[in-house]
């Protein structure tokens, strides 16, 4: 449990996650560090935060990481006053540690704009570095490492190649600075070990209230940027960050003796079927995906096509094929695309055209299918676990279950935990589920959720 005689009364931090994985990820550094934390799919009430006592961090999940900016100016700002009035002194909206987002799609900028009003700090820090995910930032660069091998962003094989947002600049403050005129300074990775960071920041603190990137390159760094933003957080702090603000906080709060020194998630138990959906085109899924289908995986491709035109009797086909897979005691795995270079990636926007709709009218129709197909394979089965793969099928598919709530309960992959749904249908309260972004976890990642198997390290 936390020790909270130095911390202030009440929640640390509350935040709105970009789209439901980093929403999840988010909860997992927290919920290891010994913070609790849970996860809300609409505004909290009075009624739903008493239902859990003791919380110190709570979270919205989102789907703004895919919405234009016209979107985010509609939506965002109820849910950041509804987070804001709960008076925590971090409001965060959480973005992704490889930083998707254009002008047009799932701009930081414009969510910087519509939040930092609501504290009344004269800075926003920035983190997105996290060592966990094998994420670092050097002089405001963003480094990303895939099997052991680190790629400058703008080089990475997955993120540079991206079907939506692709990174053309590894430099954030140059890549954010197509999205907002807010001014954009650096306390890099020098002046973190030298301690001059506190001195930099209050020649960059202004009524302008600046972005303030921070390099986060290692463990030193990573708990030099949480004491940073804890200790000069003054009447309250908006940030734009990843979950590298969760380690960096828990960091520096382990440091004080604020949290265990030893704290991490327990095991998942095994279970003998799990179902997947996969709507990410991420090469690691992909790689991911084959992996399953040698390790007992029953894996089914939908049909595209017609499932943009005909989506109810895909969606039923799919569904009927998971169940016969479940009945021979198998585990079925529905997937709409295995990698960038897949068909169905590289020729989407000719199928869309076909099926007379727009490409961002096509992608949320096979959302909406994988989401479909779970929400009947639950109706008609008895699973009791399963796993999401991909940011925006995530969000899909857990609007389309009852979800008023998610809470972790295990680790699996860093990123990736098992949460426990809370909902008010009797059938799907307890049920166990996995959102796993589409760059996240082992080969094998699929047979470790249904047998419960621990492939992360404990966090930093």
């Amino acid at each position: 449990m936390v020790t909270t005689a130095t911390w202030p009364e009440g929640l640390l931090l509350s935040y709105y996650g970009d789209d439901f994985t980093g929403s999840t990820d988010v909860m997992e550094a927290f919920t290891a560090a010994g913070v609790p934390t849970m996860l809300f799919l609409r505004p909290p009430t009075p009624q739903d935060l008493a239902r859990f006592p003791g919380l110190r961090c709570v979270g919205l999940a989102g789907t703004s990481r895919g919405r234009s900016p016209e979107w985010m100016a509609a939506e965002l700002p109820a849910a950041f006053e509804s987070l804001a009035s709960l008076g925590a002194p971090l409001l965060q909206y959480k973005i992704c540690s490889t930083f998707d987002s254009s002008p047009s799609i799932g701009s930081i900028g414009c969510a910087i704009a519509l939040g930092a009003p609501l504290m009344a700090g004269s800075w926003s820090p920035m983190v997105v570095g996290a060592p966990r995910l094998n994420r670092y930032q050097l002089f405001g660069n963003l480094f990303a490492a895939v099997n052991g091998v680190g790629h400058r962003l703008d080089r990475h094989p997955t993120m540079s190649r991206h079907p939506v947002t692709p990174m053309a600049e590894a430099d954030l403050r140059r890549h954010l600075a197509e999205q907002t005129t807010r001014r954009l300074e650096l306390i890099d990775m020098l002046q973190l070990r030298s301690g001059a960071a506190a001195d930099r920041l209050q020649q960059l603190a202004a009524d302008d209230v600046p972005v303030v990137l921070i390099d986060v390159l290692d463990d030193e760094t990573l708990a030099e940027a949480g004491r940073l933003i804890w200790e000069q957080r003054g009447e309250g702090l908006f940030s734009a960050s990843s979950s590298g603000l969760q380690y960096a906080l828990a960091a520096h709060w382990r440091k004080q003796g604020l949290v265990p020194m030893l704290a991490g998630l327990p095991r998942a138990k095994p279970v003998e079927q799990i179902a997947v959906v996969s709507g990410s085109c991420s090469p690691v899924t992909a790689t991911q995906i084959a992996t399953a289908a040698k390790q007992g995986f029953d894996t089914e491709r939908l049909d595209l096509p017609r499932l943009l035109g005909e989506p109810d009797t895909e969606i039923e086909r799919a569904v009927a094929a998971a169940l016969a897979t479940l009945a021979r005691g198998e585990s079925p795995l529905i997937y709409s695309a295995a990698g960038p270079d897949d068909p169905a990636v590289t020729g989407f926007d000719t199928l869309a055209t076909e099926a007379g709709l727009s490409r961002e009218q096509a992608a949320q129709r096979v959302g909406q299918g994988l989401a479909q197909v779970m929400r009947r394979l639950l109706d008609r089965s008895a699973l009791k676990r399963i796993v999401v793969a991909g940011g925006d099928s995530s969000g899909e598919v857990a609007s389309a279950l009852d979800i008023a709530a998610l809470s972790v309960v295990a680790g699996l992959a860093p990123g990736a935990p098992l949460c426990r749904v809370w909902s008010d249908r009797r059938e799907r309260d307890g049920l166990e589920i996995v959102l796993k972004g589409g760059q996240m976890g082992a080969p094998g990642f699929f047979a470790d959720a249904r047998a419960g198997a621990v492939v992360s390290s404990p966090p930093p």
